[in-house]
């Protein structure tokens, strides 16, 4: 019995060592089981391979030894399949885009694809959402979803990393006569079905079990949603947005048991949620504890870590530790600055804006740093994988795969 119960949690053993997803296998940017080098060199963890990349704030993939990497070269969006243990190409899909920044910025794909059913999943800035076979690359099915849905392009383009349910592509597409958002096949890119008539945020969806039953959970511009990913049925819903116009919302909705937590900037503040019997209650709800523009939270054991403040005006972010249930805030590292954080062995990883990787423990304690190191350029706004003790991540030029792996 002791050796068939061993064999029965292999794949999920396996599953855990593999980031085929926007944070990670459970989508909450935590690698449960990964084991870490308990310190880090002097000079920093080493780096094992690194190659230029085109444009594009899409994080990296992976899935085994295969690391998907999203990005964009002059007028092409292009999907690469890499070798993760080494960086070599294995295959390589492009197509073309017309897409440009109404202000400027980075044109490249902002969402980061997703891996399931042996089958790679990517949607562009420009709002093509694809399915591809992830041993070749060979385009399965494409959905431009703002001529066939109507969606706007919003002020910097389609951003939703798309969430795989089932048979179901889940996607936040602001669409047109009841299409904000919609699920697709996996296989085929059918339209299974659609829901909501509110506008996309850059918010991507999050999946759960919440009081026994499934739920799809989707942070659009003027509100926050609960569907069934079965069918699209709404289960809640609540009024929540920024209390102005030209606002970004970005961090991803953050489940821990029954306890929904969704934050956001510009006065809406940030608010967590316990379900039961199909609705909500509301635990708290303010303005000053964790208002994080885009950066997604992390929980653990109770508490909350994460970015609170913006990003683009007032003192630089704050690193916060939070009571998930009351809002009461345990510390706070000022002026920490934008970062994206990634949890494995009770230690934060955050990867700043100033391209730093910085080691801080996972603890309502205080806050304790054991690791910074410089490993990509500035600007950097992608999320990483970390995936068999390695990390990997990107800026506007660079891609690295960071060792931080125990020593054998």
């Amino acid at each position: 019995m002791k050796t068939l119960l061993a064999l029965c949690l292999l794949p999920l053993a396996a599953l855990a060592q593999d980031w085929p997803q926007f944070l990670g296998p459970t989508r909450n940017g935590v690698a449960a089981e990964m084991k870490l080098a308990a310190t880090w060199p002097n000079e920093g963890p080493a780096i094992l391979w690194q190659r230029k990349v085109g444009a594009g704030f899409s994080g990296p993939i992976v899935a085994g030894d295969s690391l998907i990497l999203f990005h964009r070269e002059d007028t092409q969006e292009v999907v690469e399949c890499l070798n993760a243990t080494n960086g070599k190409p294995r295959w390589r899909t492009a197509y073309p885009t017309e897409y440009v920044d109404d202000f400027g910025f980075d044109p490249g794909p902002r969402a980061t694809p997703a891996i399931a059913e042996g089958r790679v999943f990517t949607f562009g800035a420009e709002g093509t959402l694809h399915g591809m076979d992830l041993a070749t690359g060979k385009k399965l099915w494409a959905v431009q979803v703002r001529k066939d849905f109507g969606a706007g392009k919003g002020f910097f383009g389609m951003a939703c990393s798309p969430l795989v349910e089932g048979r179901a592509v889940l996607v936040n597409i602001g669409g047109a006569d009841g299409a904000g958002i919609a699920a697709f096949d996996t296989a085929t890119g059918k339209l299974l079905w659609k829901a909501t008539d509110d506008e996309a945020s850059y918010s991507s969806p999050v999946a759960a079990t919440l009081d026994g039953k499934r739920h799809a959970l989707f942070f659009t511009r003027n509100k926050f949603f609960s569907l069934d990913p079965a069918n699209g049925t709404i289960r809640f819903q609540l009024d929540w947005a920024p209390k102005m116009r030209a606002s970004v919302s970005g961090a991803a909705p953050v489940v821990a048991g029954n306890t929904i937590f969704i934050t956001a900037s510009y006065g809406a503040g940030a608010v967590a949620l316990a379900v039961k019997d199909g609705t909500f209650e509301k635990l708290w709800s303010n303005d000053t504890t964790l208002s994080s523009q885009y950066a997604t939270c992390i929980g653990r054991g109770g508490f909350l870590y994460g970015l609170h403040g913006r990003v683009d005006t007032g003192p630089a972010p704050a690193l916060r530790c939070v009571e998930l249930k009351t809002g009461k805030l345990r510390w706070s590292r000022d002026e920490f600055g934008s970062a994206s954080l990634t949890l494995a062995g009770g230690h934060l990883l955050l990867l700043t804006e100033k391209g730093e990787l910085v080691r801080v423990a996972a603890t309502p304690e205080g806050f304790k740093e054991s690791g910074r190191v410089q490993i990509l350029g500035s600007g950097q706004r992608s999320h990483p994988a970390l995936a068999g003790g390695r990390f990997f991540a990107r800026d506007k030029n660079r891609l690295v795969c960071v060792d931080l792996a125990p020593a054998p």
